[in-house]
């Protein structure tokens, strides 16, 4: 029995130190636990602390957290969270409210930093670990981000400017601790602290705008090598997180200036949404599951029983902070309750920064050995973010879903000019005219080649237009190889049946057959090349592995694309679908063009059109009078004699309503966004799980700059 329990012992021994078997290990905790929590109504983050508890010391003892692979992981998810959280702020909005976001920034900052400093200097801890643990407090994360973007309330100068105030909370608060670290590991003096401040700024200034500049050149230099520029990106945050660790400064310092350097250079393309699609699927879960690991459970415990004002004084007092925080802005740029309250909530939860600093903090050790907080101020930081990580996006949803939708908007020359609809509904309807009106339709399936043939020919023949069948050979080396020369002959044979099929329906039609490297920028160059008005794709379900790392050619034509795009799954003849559906959620100009392709396909086909608005129960008849109001209007503008109907339902589940009403109508026509993501389509959650549920037919349409 002795020799069997020494076996064991060893075997565990091997088990945890193999960098092998640790990695195959978080790799199947980051695959099943997250999605188990997140069905319990709790973050997904929540079970990779747990995971790392139960798989470490105190546990199953399978993964040691003294480890170097185990180290090597938890550094780099660390240095990817703070990586993305620079990537993630939007500078754009940024710069749009950069004085109320910086007031607001510095208001929800100092008033924190202050009540969590008395508070650590009340507990007895010295002036530098109290500083620190009132920065700990004075950051925040956008979990509720999501939940406001979801509600349609995201262009709301208050969520604008709570976005905004990131950029300094989370800067300033990594300042603190760069300073707070180098107090911490030596000896304090004047001196070495300008010095510290002098080289930090040096190293920033060096880092942001010498990032961006190289990373500008770089993109241009490299066009479409996206594999190139996903390794530059990785070189770039693994390149500062390294000199600032040379200027003794905490990595992740460097890590989230690189976010911000490169934000501009990545913008919202394909090259972002793969570094962050690597990052949230391995190594940022591999950080967490490392901070459960550090977990002491017993000392967890104890400093719950036995430091339990120590916790209420840290917890509480980062809510009641953040809280006069909000109020103070409420009051001074003359938000409303619901604004206020939506940005206490939205500045609550303590994720990011504040765990990656508690834990830089927490093994900051100076001569004697000593760290900058000890554990049971670490252990209150688990405690404040699992408390706030839950309570920040419910009331995110509780306080968001009351403020009124913004007024309808349109974005000209990179700036949010407010107009109203008279102003600005003309210009829209003159970038949507189609004259001439050209229709490219990508042909690949022969099953559905004769629908979207008969779509295309309905809408060209009602503008006087074309269609321009289009089919694309992939290229090969040579031109003269065997397989290229079947492709040419497998896409002319397409290309007479979309021919004599625009024939039936006495539309001019213009063949093409390109050779291309890659479909999606076959499909998207001849359009700008025949300055097409708009795409007709056929519906593709390719969710297999490829599509979901690099997308699918759909998401592809979307992002890239000059002109409106339609992805139609037709379960009829176009000529067949007279009854139209539209779900409207807000007025904009992008919702707009979705109104009037809805419009200028019911007139081609003697159809029926009727828009849909699921509001919330909470929506007033004040409210709800004005959008029916502003809707109509749109519809008299349009210039087209469609029937239209509008429809209010007020309704808590928008998709359910959505279903419902579908089963009356022959069409439902939903819109999508011109952002890719490592999953295919842009898509909300609504749209995909109505794209999984809706039995009739349907169309997605997407448009640019959406």
């Amino acid at each position: 029995m002795l020799i069997y329990k020494l076996t064991m012992i060893n075997n565990l021994s091997v088990i945890s130190n193999n960098p092998l078997v640790s990695f195959t290990i978080l790799l199947l905790v980051v695959l099943t636990l997250p999605p188990i929590f997140e069905k319990l109504r709790l973050p997904g983050l929540v079970g990779l602390l747990f995971a790392g508890v139960i798989l470490g010391e105190n546990g199953l003892k399978f993964l040691d957290a003294d480890s170097e692979s185990i180290k090597l992981f938890s550094d780099i998810g660390k240095i990817y969270l703070m990586f993305v959280a620079g990537l993630e702020i939007d500078m754009g909005e940024f710069r749009k409210n950069k004085d109320r976001s910086l007031g607001f920034g510095a208001m929800t900052f100092f008033i924190p930093l202050l009540l969590g400093s008395l508070v650590g200097r009340y507990f007895g801890f010295g002036w530098n670990s109290s500083i620190l643990i009132g920065s700990l407090l004075a950051s925040h994360t956008l979990l509720g981000f999501p939940i406001v973007q979801r509600l349609g309330i995201v262009k709301n100068e208050s969520v604008m400017v709570t976005i905004g105030a990131t950029i300094f909370t989370d800067i300033a608060a990594l300042l603190i601790l760069a300073i707070c670290v180098s107090i911490h590991g030596g000896e304090f003096s004047t001196t070495s602290l300008v010095i510290q401040l002098l080289s930090l700024a040096i190293y920033a200034t060096a880092v942001l705008f010498g990032l961006d500049w190289v990373g500008q050149e770089y993109f241009r230099r490299t066009g479409d090598e996206e594999s190139n520029q996903f390794l530059f990106v990785l070189l770039a945050v693994f390149l500062a997180s390294v000199g600032a660790q040379a200027i003794n400064v905490d990595k992740i310092v460097g890590a989230f200036l690189a976010g911000l350097a490169v934000n501009d250079v990545v913008g919202d393309g394909p090259v972002k949404e793969k570094v962050e699609f690597v990052g949230g699927t391995l190594f940022i879960p591999f950080f967490f599951v490392g901070m459960g690991l550090l977990l002491d459970i017993p000392a967890f415990i104890n400093t719950i029983q036995l430091e339990f004002p120590l916790v209420i004084g840290i917890v509480g007092g980062l809510i009641v902070a953040k809280l006069l925080a909000a109020l103070t802005a409420k009051v001074l740029y003359r938000y409303s309750w619901h604004e206020g309250l939506t940005m206490w909530s939205l500045s609550l939860p303590q994720v990011a920064a504040t765990l990656a600093a508690a834990l830089a903090a927490y093994e900051a050790k100076n001569v004697a050995g000593e760290g900058l907080i000890n554990e049971a101020v670490f252990n209150t930081v688990i405690v404040l973010m699992l408390v706030t990580s839950i309570l920040g996006p419910i009331l995110t949803a509780q306080f968001g879903k009351k403020i009124p939708l913004p007024t309808t908007s349109r974005e000209l020359d990179s700036e949010l000019e407010e107009t109203s609809l008279d102003e600005w509904l003309p210009q829209l309807q003159s970038e949507m005219s189609f004259a001439p009106f050209t229709v490219v339709i990508p042909i690949y399936n022969p099953r559905t080649q004769r629908d979207l043939i008969a779509m295309g020919a309905l809408l060209a023949r009602h503008e006087s237009g074309i269609i321009v069948p289009v089919s694309i050979a992939s290229a090969y080396v040579h031109m003269d190889d065997a397989q290229l020369n079947s492709n040419l002959r497998r896409s002319q044979t397409l290309l007479n049946r979309a021919l004599e099929i625009s024939q039936e329906f006495q539309v001019e039609a213009e063949p093409i057959i390109r050779i291309d490297d890659d479909v999606a920028h076959g499909i998207s160059r001849t359009a700008r090349e025949q300055d097409a008005s708009l795409i007709i794709m056929g519906w593709s379900e390719n969710t297999g592995l490829r599509a979901r790392l690099f997308g699918n050619v759909i998401d592809s034509v979307f992002w890239s694309s000059h002109c409106p795009v339609a992805v139609m799954r037709l379960l009829d003849q176009p000529d067949n679908l007279h009854r139209l559906l539209v779900p409207v959620k807000n007025l904009s100009p992008a919702t707009i063009n979705v109104i009037e392709f809805a419009q200028l396909f019911a007139n081609a086909n003697q159809a029926s059109v009727t828009l849909l608005h699921v509001c919330d129960r909470s929506s007033s008849a004040v409210q709800i009078a004005l959008f029916r109001q502003e809707l109509t209007q749109v519809i008299d503008q349009s210039g087209l004699s469609v029937k239209c109907k509008i429809k209010v339902i007020s309704h808590d589940d928008v998709a359910k309503v959505i279903l419902r009403a579908s089963s009356a109508f022959d069409l439902v026509i939903l819109r999508s966004f011109r952002r890719r993501t490592a999953g295919g389509l842009g898509v909300s959650d609504l749209t995909t799980e109505l794209l999984k549920k809706l039995t009739c037919s349907l169309v997605l349409f997407g448009e640019p700059h959406s």
